[in-house]
């Protein structure tokens, strides 16, 4: 599954939009009870792989979801957030779902017999780009 943020694929040809996906994940704000500070009051190192963890399961959600109703991309990607009570957090990722092809690669023109390829054939210097 192939999951972005931009809003188009370089070398891809949108075939079809299957429309919106979410992936949702929901965390306490207690930084004891999801393990992320020390009992010294200290945040824990561990806490960026957390929060990290957490995001990933939200484009994981989102990601299956897509995958569910015949997506093999998901494009436009955004993460949000917002308290549901004082101590819960939601974190949704969400996109569009699409199903995407790979464009055909052009074939190298072929470079004439006795030619230095990027060099002009009838002058000195580079071919300009």
């Amino acid at each position: 599954m192939l999951v972005v943020t931009t809003d188009n694929l370089p070398g891809y040809d949108i075939r079809e939009v299957l429309g919106e996906v979410i992936g949702v994940t929901a965390r306490t704000h207690n930084p004891f009870a999801e393990g992320i500070k020390s009992l010294h009051g200290g945040t824990n190192p561990k806490m960026m792989e957390a929060l990290t963890r957490w995001r990933e399961e939200a484009v994981e959600r989102m990601a299956q979801e897509a995958l569910r109703r015949g997506a093999n991309a998901v494009v436009g990607m955004r993460f949000d957030h917002r308290e549901i009570t004082s101590a819960w957090v939601e974190i949704c990722a969400y996109g569009t779902a699409a199903v995407v092809a790979l464009l055909p690669v052009a074939a190298p023109t072929p470079v004439a017999a006795g030619a230095t390829p990027g060099v002009r054939p009838n002058g000195p210097g580079p071919v300009a780009s």
